[in-house]
C-alpha cells in the first residue's frame, strides 16, 4: 500500500531504483549488464523526483507537466535546485530511462541528484 507522505513515497521510488540496479541490472566492473533494468531503474528514480516536486508545488493530479514547466518553476526558486533537476532529468530520464546507458557512474550521479532534490523538498515541507 502506498504511503500518504509524498517525500517518503519519492524516497521509496529511488530506493526501488537502487534495488533494481543492484539485484537485476548486475554490475560488472563499471558497467551494468542488462540495459532493460537500467531503463526501469532510471524511470523509477525520475518518477521519485517528480513525486517530490509535485508535492512541493501542490500538484494533486497524476498528469505531469512538461519538463520545461518544472524548469521554469525551479528557476524562480533556487538555481542550484534547477541545476540538480536538469542533471536528474538528463541522467535518469534520458540517459538511463530512454537510452539505457550501462555506465555505473551515470546511474550513481543520477541517483545522487534525485536524493538531493528529494532532500531539498523534505527540508522545505517538513512540519514545524
Amino acid at each position: 500500500m502506498a504511503t500518504k507522505d509524498p517525500v517518503l513515497e519519492a524516497k521509496r521510488y529511488v530506493e526501488n531504483a537502487r534495488t533494481i540496479l543492484r539485484e537485476k541490472a548486475i554490475k560488472e566492473d563499471d558497467l551494468y549488464t542488462d540495459r532493460k533494468y537500467v531503463k526501469l531503474a532510471g524511470h523509477a528514480a525520475y518518477t521519485g523526483v517528480l513525486v517530490a516536486l509535485d508535492s512541493f508545488f501542490g500538484i494533486k493530479t497524476k498528469k505531469r507537466k512538461d519538463v520545461n514547466w518544472y524548469k521554469e518553476q525551479l528557476a524562480t526558486i533556487d538555481k542550484k535546485l534547477l541545476g540538480n533537476f536538469v542533471n536528474a532529468y538528463e541522467l535518469l530520464h534520458l540517459y538511463m530511462g530512454y537510452d539505457g546507458t550501462q555506465d555505473v557512474v551515470v546511474a550513481r550521479r543520477g541517483l545522487e541528484r534525485a536524493d538531493e532534490i528529494i532532500h531539498w523538498v523534505e527540508q522545505r515541507t517538513a512540519a514545524c
